[in-house]
């Protein structure tokens, strides 16, 4: 039967130099001396890089996922929500909540709409789930509070409509919104195709007959 063997190896002893020569080569290497080399170059040429927050601030990504905004339509003014529901549904973090009924004139409508960013990951899927692009992410993203839980209501996210009305509001770009070579990609539909076709058909008519003047 087959025994294990345990081998031993024995290490030379180092002297101090060759100690130094070991640390030298584990611990710095050159790179330290080359990230001192860009810091003294850069500090020379006397460019500063900092930026004076909060005076200043970075621009922003367009797909940046901030905190949220309901948008309304730029043409009348009214909120784009309908009360689908699906942003709710999605959220993986369970932090959206919508309130929705019928008004007076039996049209659905949205009455709360609430989102916890006590507890929103900003994951971005309930704008991406959106049909009328009325929930997206904005450009704010200073939201510290003193508390655990902080909720915002649909008056706190909803595009005041006098910003709307006097054009200083623009079509969103970011997360969840359409291409801008989105109709490339939609499929026709039956009907369209024919469509199409009594155009075609239209077309040809009208060259036969001004060939037939022609001729005549």
């Amino acid at each position: 039967m087959s025994k294990y063997i345990k081998i031993v190896e024995q290490t030379p002893l180092l002297s101090n130099a060759q100690k130094f020569v070991r640390f030298w080569n584990r611990a710095l290497k050159g790179e330290l001396f080359v990230g001192l080399w860009l810091v003294f170059k850069e500090f020379y040429k006397a460019q500063i890089h900092t930026v004076q927050y909060p005076l200043e601030k970075l621009p922003l990504s367009p797909r940046y996922r901030a905190v949220h905004e309901l948008k309304r339509l730029l043409e009348s003014g009214n909120e784009r929500c309908i009360g689908c529901g699906l942003c709710e549904k999605i959220c993986v973090a369970n932090c959206i909540r919508m309130e929705t009924g019928y008004g007076e004139d039996r049209r659905k409508k949205v009455f709360e709409y609430s989102i916890n960013f006590g507890r929103c990951i900003y994951c971005g899927l309930c704008a991406e789930v959106c049909p009328e692009l009325a929930i997206v992410h904005g450009k704010r993203y200073e939201n510290a509070s003193e508390q655990r839980a902080s909720f915002a209501l649909k008056n706190d996210m909803l595009t005041p409509i006098d910003k709307v009305l006097s054009g200083r509001d623009s079509e969103f770009s970011g997360v969840g919104s359409i291409s801008v070579d989105a109709d490339k990609h939609i499929k026709l539909t039956p009907l369209k195709y024919l469509e199409e076709k009594d155009e075609n058909a239209i077309k040809t008519t009208a060259e036969i007959k001004q060939k037939e003047e022609v001729n005549a």
